[in-house]
């Protein structure tokens, strides 16, 4: 039988990968190089969709007035998420959230929207009945693109916090399609070790025993 195995530091360099990457939020401003971005971006289109269907479509902001606009609506957003927060659990978290970096729009090297293309309704195969499926499948894009910026020694963060309906009228985005993540790419002068929410004491991740069923759903803390 055909050995499909990767070398062990193949293997290494994978695992490695996804255990370094990070949300990041903290950017130098040194640009990122074409071919790099290019690479990148192509490590996304690489990515599995149902169908495939291919629903990402990524839209690199060069205009400074927009970039500027995208962090005012996202500066918005995080205000009222702030006082979700406060009105949810107390105003002491809606506190510790406002402390929180939650974006590096205004430093990063590159600025792109990813975003779920137009005329889904028409991609019936394996949406059928999980219509979330093209959501999923532009998450896999993302992600690919997160391994291969870490690769290369970039960071990215994902921001989400935002208004879909306002980002896709200042991007001119088709009433069916939408903006479903905005993301900081570039350079960065340190990794973080932990992630940054894990770091700042907002939360505590789960180990994977608590997310591992067998054979039919078990309730967890």
């Amino acid at each position: 039988m055909e050995n499909h195995r990767y070398s062990d530091e193949e293997v290494a360099a994978v695992y490695r990968v996804i255990a370094e990457r990070r949300d990041m939020r903290h950017f130098l401003p040194t640009p990122v190089a074409p071919e790099i971005l290019t690479s990148v971006l192509q490590a996304a289109h690489q990515a599995p969709s149902v169908g495939l269907m291919q629903p990402w479509r990524f839209i690199r902001i060069t205009d400074i007035n927009i970039r500027k606009a995208i962090h005012q609506l996202v500066d918005e957003e995080r205000i009222k998420t702030a006082h979700a927060i406060g009105e949810y659990e107390n105003t002491t978290r809606m506190a510790e959230f406002l402390r929180l970096k939650v974006e590096g729009i205004l430093e990063c090297g590159e600025l792109l929207v990813a975003t779920l293309c137009d005329n889904r309704e028409g991609q019936i195969f394996g949406r059928r009945t999980i219509p979330e499926m093209d959501i999923a499948s532009v998450s896999c894009a993302i992600q690919n693109m997160w391994l291969a910026a870490r690769a290369e020694g970039l960071g990215m963060g994902w921001v989400s916090i935002f208004d879909p309906i306002k980002l896709g009228s200042l991007l001119q985005i088709p009433a069916d399609a939408k903006p479903i993540a905005v993301l900081c790419l570039g350079h960065v002068n340190t990794f973080y070790k932990e992630p940054m929410l894990i770091e700042t004491g907002w939360k505590q991740a789960k180990q994977l025993s608590e997310m591992v069923m067998e054979n039919q759903w078990k309730n967890t803390k």
